[in-house]
């Protein structure tokens, strides 16, 4: 009698695309996050995404943890699911992934704070004077 391992080989397909999604999904907000202020056109929008990383971060993170980001949670599933043994940031992965190098993951967390505080600051600043700039025009 054979066991038909297919619906074990069909679900791990689905994790390696849904780590693949997780990870240019993440890794897009990211950059976003960080640029996304230097265009009149995507201030809006990334004024959007900086408020709702801040949310997860300090509203969430109220109750999973400081820094909680819904996107890495789902993703870390779906790579402890893959046989990953992730260190707790993402910051630490994309790191890794992208440029080989290992980060301790207090540089990661502060890192990613001061790129946020930066964005938030930058993007909060010209959306006001974009904001001003129009509603002068009218």
């Amino acid at each position: 009698m054979r066991i038909s391992t297919t619906g074990s080989n069909v679900r791990r397909a689905i994790d390696e695309i849904l780590n693949v999604v997780f990870f240019v999904f993440h890794s897009a907000w990211i950059v976003f996050n960080c640029v996304g202020w230097a265009w009149k056109r995507t201030r809006p929008w990334h004024l959007g995404t900086i408020a709702l990383t801040a949310a997860a971060w300090f509203g969430l993170g109220a109750w999973y943890g400081w820094g909680y980001c819904p996107s890495t949670d789902w993703h870390w599933r779906v790579r402890e699911r893959l046989g990953y043994d992730d260190p707790p940031s993402y910051i630490q992965v994309l790191v890794s992934t992208v440029a080989g190098l290992e980060i301790e993951a207090s540089l990661a967390d502060l890192v990613a704070v001061a790129t946020l505080l930066a964005a938030a600051v930058l993007t909060i600043a010209l959306n006001v004077r974009d904001f001003r700039a129009a509603a002068h025009a009218r």
